[in-house]
């Protein structure tokens, strides 16, 4: 492709993620658009200042389509070895787990963006966090995290919430 003028590089890049059906990394985008994986990085920051919401997930750039889901926040409390029972839990009833946050004491709120949908994203996920080495957000606060959750309806997020309270994973008062 031949090297873009910054600005209309950025309206295509803005483009593409909007026609994209899920995460695209900053590697493949910089490949496509010829450039460093640094302009990118900076494309995207450019593009988030203007107002689009593009999100970075563990697999890449996303933009969220508007959504009619009902969205919910929930508190957790469990071990790193639980964690694949918390995100199953949360899928198996069609729902999306959107992100992780967590209240550091020096830095405040840190939220990971996770966008797990399925079985298969909530593998991979963890298979990156294996491979990585990289301990969970959850790890800073002795494993007590929030989660904000999409779900198709009331009844999905009353069985997510069920299924946490049943593992022991919900956090209550």
């Amino acid at each position: 492709m031949i090297a873009l003028h910054a600005e209309e590089r950025r309206t295509k890049l803005h483009r593409f993620l909007q026609r994209s059906s899920g995460p695209v990394s900053a590697s493949s985008l910089a490949e496509r658009f010829s450039v460093s994986r640094q302009i990118i990085v900076g494309d995207i920051a450019l593009l988030r200042a203007s107002g689009v919401e593009i999100c970075a997930t563990p697999r890449g750039y996303v933009i969220l389509p508007a959504t009619d889901r009902l969205i919910r926040k929930i508190a957790c409390r469990h071990s790193a070895e639980k964690m694949r029972s918390e995100l199953c839990a949360i899928v198996d009833q069609g729902c999306t787990v959107v992100d992780v946050i967590v209240e550091h004491p020096v830095y405040g709120q840190l939220t990971g963006p996770l966008q797990l949908s399925s079985r298969y994203e909530v593998e991979q996920f963890l298979q990156r966090v294996s491979s990585s080495e990289a301990m969970p957000l959850s790890a800073l606060t002795d494993g007590i995290h929030l989660h904000t959750i999409a779900c198709p309806d009331e009844s999905a997020c009353q069985r997510v919430l069920e299924a946490l309270d049943r593992d022991g994973i919900l956090l209550s008062n």
